[in-house]
Formats: C-alpha cells, structure tokens, sequence
C-alpha cells in the first residue's frame, strides 16, 4: 500500500470519528434550541393568560365593589328617611345612639389583595420567559454549541410601564411621593 493511500484512510478515519462526536453533539443542541423556543413560546402564552386573568380578576371585583358601594348609598339614604324623615326634631341626636348600618370596606381590601397577588403571578411568569431567553442566548453564542445552533434570536416580550423604561433611560428614580400631593 502506497504512503498517499495511508494517508487518505488515516484521513478517512478521522473524518469518521470527528462525524461520530460532532453529529450527536449537532442533534442535542438543535434539539435544545427547539425546546427552548417551544418552551419560551408556551411561557409567552402563559404571560398573555395571567395578564388576561389578572386584568379581569381586579375589574370584576372592582364592579362588584361599585355596585355595592351605590346600593349602600341607596339604601341608608331610604333607611335614613324611613326613620327621621322632617317629622320629628331632635333626630340627629337619636341617629347618634341608634346601631345604623355600617359600610363594609373588605372588598376594597379584597381587591387590593388580588392587584397584589395578580402582579405577583404576572412578574413571577415574566421572570420565567426571561430566564428561558437567557439560556437560549447561552446556547446560541457560547462555544461549542454555538457552531451547532442557529444565530436566530429569540423574540420574546417583557411588559413593563412607561414610567419604568423612563427611569432606566434616565438611570435614575427620585419620584419617592407615592401619593403625589405636589402636583
């Protein structure tokens, strides 16, 4: 067997072993980055759901407490009358030591309760679709997968207010009257 004969088989034979290492490691990441675009699809789903459910939540709690808030109003403004009306004089003095009924403010509590916990679950679910993005960017940029996988990014969408991109532009926050009695 000629010496350039030797060659093209020690070749061949590298060539083989180098496609043995690298087809599995080529199918694992792809196989990765599938799943994370999969995955950070479904956590996108996700978010779009508890924002749905949060909005819905704290607006129909929010319709019950109005809608109490009136009937309340209508009906001490009737008991009110019922009982003193103009007929006698001194009435207020009887208002004052008679049991009358008593606005129950739970539902507003039970509203900001729900804001709280909402926000909470949509943060919670933002994070996650983050975390899901930072792996992804991993795999697509850092060496050896990075030769294996495509450079695509993945798009995903972090909701966050006006008032907080304002504050990351300006690299500052002094906004610290959380009732705003300035303006």
């Amino acid at each position: 067997m000629s010496n350039s004969a030797k060659v093209w088989i020690i070749i061949g034979i590298v060539l083989v072993v180098l496609a043995l290492l690298l087809i599995p490691t080529w199918i694992s990441t792809h196989n990765k980055d599938v799943g994370l675009r999969n995955l950070a699809a479904g956590k996108q789903d996700e978010c779009k759901m508890v924002f749905d459910e949060t909005w819905k939540i704290i607006s129909q709690k929010a319709q019950v407490a109005d809608q109490y808030k009136d009937a309340f109003q209508e009906s001490f403004a009737a008991i009110m009358e019922g009982r003193y009306g103009n007929a006698r004089g001194g009435s207020m003095m009887s208002w004052i030591h008679e049991q009358n009924p008593n606005f129950d403010a739970s539902m507003y509590k039970s509203i900001q309760a729900s804001i709280e916990a909402q926000r909470h679950k949509y943060t919670e679910a933002q994070k996650m679709l983050r975390d899901i993005k930072v792996q992804h960017d991993d795999l697509r940029t850092r060496f050896p997968t990075s030769l294996f996988c495509s450079n695509d990014e993945l798009k995903v969408t972090i909701v966050t207010s006006l008032k907080t991109k304002e504050v990351y532009k300006a690299g500052e926050e002094n906004d610290i009257d959380i009732f705003d009695k300035e303006k």
